[in-house]
């Protein structure tokens, strides 16, 4: 069977991801290391990402805002550990114009700022001082707040959408009185991630608490959504973290409580990005490209008339606008069914495996034979092929399709869920009970997924050693799934009696 790619995952993941990207006209380079340009049918993927992410996020009580690019560096200095986390990522801004100077622009010596910026990497520092002006008193909070934004991240290693320089995100930030109000915070948005991942990008991820040594810089806890992609690799698709104090002493929001005295305020953050792009192409992507799930794509049915500059031609277009007229008529997801006239002037087979590689949940074809018998042929991009190797094309009515299109998007959408979530309970193995097992587990298969083993939660030195000897392994700690099993045997890094569970696998 010959593919629409030129490289299938079995032969080399890595290059087939980045093939996708190009293919489907997702991103593509920009011209600066680590930063692409994200085409329309990548940006349309966020918007519907962006769109129904930030109606969730409002649901919750949140407002958006928008804070400043530039943050004064004074403002990550007051927070050593938060510094630390990202220092070697940030890109800092000195001057404020440019010379020219012997044929070549330089920064002009006289154009110094008296302090130097940071391109923003996350906002915390700036928010905080935000947040110390708003917060006065018991009756202010709790504050609810969530940008949509860039951010800069000076990344040694870059690939497009799961670690570039630049990415787009939206970040969360709340301020509370109580600990216990934080924390549920956290707990919640947490939970609106893991259900957006499931129910929107059809992505089943594993949610939980991060290890200590895996916590953002700066909070007290940090949890994540985990999501296993085909290659056995994990992909943190989301993180909420509970700060505590930490950036409010730091910060200095305090508020008066209710019996008159000063309290340092209790703080959470929170984001995705479009990281979640790239874990929808390695979820879902197949060796013909990108198959997008219909509550994500840009548009959910793409008619293709079969065009032959023939007098008939005229007749096959209108035959598709009405088509596309009536399906934008149905409701599916709660939404008007998203659908395109695919009209450009070059040949029909070529439109369709455009099509088939930007992963569009269906495809319909039209010729003369179809106009004639008021027909349409069908493509579903989640049953591309049929038993024998060829194209599972379906000749239907023009009626029946119609009135089977929405039920149809809605079985795609079920479908490409169901198939990575059988991937996933497949792929996580929970019997092995030592270190020795572990590292043959893996050795062996260097595509078997994760493994979740009894843990005794060890700290300092002794954590130390345990990341030392998963580095070895090219294996990290992922997070301690909320919903896992209680334990009931012993560490398999320490031996000490194990109190919860714990997923180790590879990771991007």
């Amino acid at each position: 069977m010959k593919h629409a790619l030129s490289v299938t995952r079995e032969k080399d993941f890595a290059a087939w991801y980045q093939a996708v990207i190009s293919e489907a006209d997702l991103a593509e380079e920009s011209g600066v290391r680590g930063c692409m340009v994200i085409r329309p049918w990548g940006y349309g993927i966020w918007e519907r990402i962006q769109k129904l992410l930030d109606a969730e996020i409002k649901r919750t009580g949140h407002e958006n805002c928008y804070f400043p690019l530039f943050i004064p560096l004074s403002y990550f200095a007051k927070e050593a550990e938060h510094v630390d986390g990202f220092a070697k990522e940030m890109a800092v801004v000195t001057h404020h114009r440019l010379i020219m100077q012997d044929g070549a622009l330089v920064p002009d010596p006289e154009a110094k700022l008296e302090e130097p910026l940071v391109v923003r990497p996350t906002s915390e520092t700036v928010i905080g001082a935000a947040f110390s002006r708003w917060v006065q008193s018991w009756r202010d909070l709790p504050v609810l707040i969530n940008q949509w934004a860039n951010v800069v991240r000076w990344e040694m290693r870059t690939r497009m959408f799961l670690r570039t320089s630049e990415f787009l995100w939206q970040e969360g930030h709340t301020v509370h009185a109580s600990a216990e109000e934080a924390r549920e915070e956290t707990l919640k948005m947490l939970e609106v991630y893991r259900s957006f991942s499931e129910n929107a990008l059809a992505m089943p991820v594993i949610a939980g608490e991060k290890p200590e040594n895996e916590r953002f810089p700066g909070a007290e806890a940090t949890f994540s959504i985990e999501a296993m992609m085909q290659d056995g690799k994990a992909l943190q698709a989301g993180t909420s973290h509970f700060l505590g104090t930490t950036f409010s002493r730091a910060q200095n929001i305090r508020f008066q409580n209710r019996d008159g005295e000063l309290e340092l305020a209790q703080t959470t953050s929170w984001g995705v990005s479009t990281r979640l792009i790239g874990g929808v192409i390695m979820t879902h992507g197949d060796d013909d490209g990108l198959r997008v799930p219909p509550v994500i794509a840009p548009q959910q049915i793409v008619v293709v008339p079969m065009l032959r500059d023939q007098p008939e031609d005229d007749d096959i277009l209108a035959y598709c606008r009405d088509i596309v007229v009536a399906l934008s008529q149905l409701t599916v997801f709660g939404e008007p069914v998203r659908a395109l006239l695919d009209k450009k002037a070059i040949k029909a087979a070529n439109k369709r495996w455009n099509w088939v590689k930007k992963g569009a949940p269906i495809i319909v074809e039209v010729g003369g034979r179809d106009l004639a018998a008021h027909n349409v042929s069908v493509l579903r991009r989640d049953q591309l092929y049929a038993d024998n190797g060829k194209l599972a094309s379906m000749t239907l009515s023009r009626a029946a399709f119609i009135d089977d299109a929405a039920a149809m998007l809605e079985s795609i959408q079920a479908s490409l869920h169901d198939q990575a979530e059988a991937f996933l309970k497949a792929n996580i193995d929970r019997s092995i009970s030592d270190v020795a097992a572990l590292k043959a587990h893996f050795a062996a298969n260097p595509k078997c997924g994760w493994a979740e083993v009894q843990w005794s939660k060890p700290t300092g030195a002794a954590l130390d050693q345990v990341v030392e000897t998963l580095k070895a392994m090219k294996l990290t700690l992922r997070n301690v799934p909320l919903n896992a099993a209680p334990a009931d045997g012993v560490c398999i890094f320490t031996g000490a009696p194990a109190v919860e569970r714990v997923l180790v696998g590879r990771a991007y």
